[in-house]
């Protein structure tokens, strides 16, 4: 057997009983990456590579990739907040350590806006292959300084594209984390066993995403990811009526706040405003709110085929 789970909550998933009755729960996921890539002018052996557009330097630092990501933390992150504090949405702040120690003011004013801080890894790097050891010490170094600079220590972790077969069980052996985002087979959160212990699991997604208008992505106008969330939302929040989904639309600051980008989020943030039963939601706030449901047993039952 191979231990992966093909059917889920199934034909009749549980009601989610969301706040004040939503049909559909919204997360807004703002990744905070910038500063956190690989970057020879930060000391790393090499530079990222991943961004705008396709070029590698090697042995020396690379201005053009460095100001690609600069320009999220410089420009892109007033633009997204703005939105955001205009529509009235709480967000979660997926922010790897290093990104936020190079920036202590961003952690500064994301709690003062009243978004969560979660955690993206110390590096914008993928934990697949990464040794047991080094990676039991990434996670309490990531806990130690997001807490040191932001004042609040995460409750919930997401790792970049892949994570270790150990990065779970270390998430609950460290012992403060509320849940994790590894995992993108759902619309709604689900609650696993790790080590005896209740884990709750809030999916991502990578097609509502802004990551899209990468290369290869398929995204090229601010059209694009309105018309691709819209669509998803809209989806959703007809099968709401009956079964409450969840919608997780990611975010990147250097990304999304583009000029020639933003008015997608702000097309999609509008779209919303138009619809009755949206909660927009914290993630903490969706883990918490599953958690108390998942000790019900009349919630119990209702999962199956």
């Amino acid at each position: 057997m191979s231990g992966r789970d093909f059917l889920g909550y199934g034909r009749t998933p549980p009601h989610a009983e969301w706040p004040g009755g939503a049909r559909l729960a919204v997360s807004f996921v703002v990744n905070v990456e910038e500063g956190a890539e690989y970057s020879v002018s930060l000391g790393d052996a090499r530079n990222e590579d991943v961004y705008e557009i396709v070029e590698r330097v090697e042995g020396a630092p690379d201005p053009c990739k460095d100001t690609h990501f600069e320009y999220g933390t410089r420009a892109g992150y007033w633009r997204v907040m703005e939105l955001l504090e205009r529509y009235g949405v709480k967000a979660y702040a997926n922010c790897c350590a290093r990104a936020l120690t190079l920036s202590p003011w961003m952690a500064e004013d994301l709690v003062a806006r009243g978004h969560e801080i979660g955690c993206h890894s110390y590096l914008w790097e993928r934990h697949a292959g990464m040794e047991e050891s080094r990676e039991r010490e990434i996670i309490a170094s990531c806990v130690r300084d997001i807490e040191a600079v932001a004042g609040v220590r995460p409750l919930g972790w997401h790792t970049r594209s892949a994570p270790s077969p150990n990065t779970r069980r270390l998430l609950v052996e460290e012992g403060g984390f509320l849940y994790d985002s590894d995992a993108y087979n759902d619309d709604l959160p689900f609650i696993t066993e790790v080590d005896g212990k209740s884990h709750v699991v809030v999916p991502y997604g990578f097609d509502t995403n802004d990551m899209r208008f990468q290369r290869g992505g398929g995204f090229v106008f601010a059209e694009d990811f309105a018309r691709y969330c819209n669509d998803a939302i809209d989806w959703l929040w007809a099968e709401g009526a009956r079964r409450p989904k969840m919608l997780t639309i990611g975010l990147h600051l250097r990304i999304i706040g583009r000029p020639g980008r933003i008015a997608g989020l702000e097309s999609v943030l509008r779209h919303l405003a138009g619809l009755d039963g949206i909660w927009y939601a914290r993630r903490d706030e969706i883990a918490h709110h599953w958690r108390r449901l998942g000790g019900l047993p009349e919630w119990r039952q209702g999962k199956g085929a």
